[in-house]
């Protein structure tokens, strides 16, 4: 029987803007404005599967945090708990890739309402209550201090009241390097709460202090075993291969480590990519939504490669694709469907 109850997410939620096609940001006059934000774009890709989810932040007492409490509401997310207090809200800047041009991020996100909350203004028995799982990501305690604060904080609360937690790890090394901050301190406190951990070989290199390969399946399976050693609550590990032969053209597969063993997916070609910016989120939510409909880690890993490769070709942060989009790309069939 598929669970009901909802999903919290905790974490920022901000304005993205960016340039129309692929121009750069200050060669055009005009801006495309999207609303985003790692959990909260988990939290709809999971609402558009049919998911109950529900967003706990803060944003701005004005009409931009007014439009993105507005957005996430009419993608099927609960706002209850998001509150709103004066301040700014968070923004980051996207400059498209095309061609061999990389895309750029540039953030604008210093003294947000979210980012300067005190760790002990947050409710985690509202925000809490009578949900089945936690969601985090890495971003958020990356942004600050008072954040790094209140994501351990979450965790522990989530923890205490016997709520399993998932967790991201989105290391961003540009929000990090902004102040004062020990990474592997905060993220190994994380991680040790997490049963999912939504990483690669990397992150485990991060949080271990050694030298991961992600070269081949094998190689790839010795860093989840070497995690599953390390954290005792961790059952579960998911992450994509990429290889990027241009900013429009990828190779992407998929993986899900358990105790017990591995399941890769074959590796699909993504042409035309309209917007990667998010991939990885739809990933997270693909694999929760097969986890919460089969418990099946090969279902899990299918479903979380199929979600992330349609996020390519949508534009904005967010994937919103429902349990049929994913059944005909599942089919294979790429003709109009009429």
């Amino acid at each position: 029987m598929t669970d009901n109850r909802p999903i919290a997410f905790f974490g920022e939620v901000m304005l993205r803007i960016s340039p129309p096609g692929r121009e750069l940001l200050l060669q055009t006059n005009q801006f495309q404005v999207h609303v985003g934000g790692a959990e909260a774009n988990v939290a709809t890709g999971l609402a558009s599967l049919g998911h109950a989810t529900r967003m706990v932040t803060a944003v701005a007492d004005n009409p931009m945090g007014a439009a993105i409490t507005r957005e996430l509401r009419g993608r099927g997310v609960d706002t209850s708990t998001i509150v709103a207090e004066t301040g700014r809200v968070g923004l980051y800047f996207l400059q498209p890739g095309a061609g061999l041009r990389a895309s750029e991020v540039i953030y604008d996100r210093s003294h947000s309402v979210f980012a300067d909350r005190s760790p002990d203004a947050w409710d985690w028995e509202a925000a809490l209550s009578g949900c089945q799982r936690l969601h985090l990501s890495g971003i958020t305690p990356a942004i600050g201090p008072k954040t790094a604060a209140a994501a351990v904080a979450a965790a522990e609360a989530a923890s205490a009241r016997g709520i399993p937690v998932s967790f991201d790890g989105n290391y961003r090394a540009k929000l990090w390097e902004a102040w004062e901050s020990d990474p592997k301190s905060v993220l190994t406190q994380l991680v040790g709460h997490a049963d999912i951990l939504f990483g690669n070989h990397r992150d485990v290199s991060l949080l271990l202090g050694k030298t991961f390969s992600g070269d081949g399946p094998e190689r790839r399976r010795e860093a989840a075993e070497a995690a599953f050693a390390a954290f005792p609550k961790l059952r579960l590990m998911a992450s994509t291969a990429r290889h990027v032969d241009a900013a429009d053209s990828h190779r992407v597969s998929a993986r899900v480590d358990t105790r017990d063993g591995g399941f890769q997916t074959r590796e699909v070609l993504i042409s035309g990519i309209v917007d990667r910016l998010g991939a990885g989120d739809a990933f997270a939510a693909g694999v929760l939504h097969g986890l919460l409909e089969r418990g099946n880690p090969e279902q899990a890993a299918r479903a979380g490669l199929a979600l992330t490769a349609l996020k390519h070709s949508l534009p904005g942060d967010a994937s919103l694709f429902t349990r049929a989009d994913l059944a005909a790309f599942e089919s294979g069939v790429m003709d109009v469907r009429r």
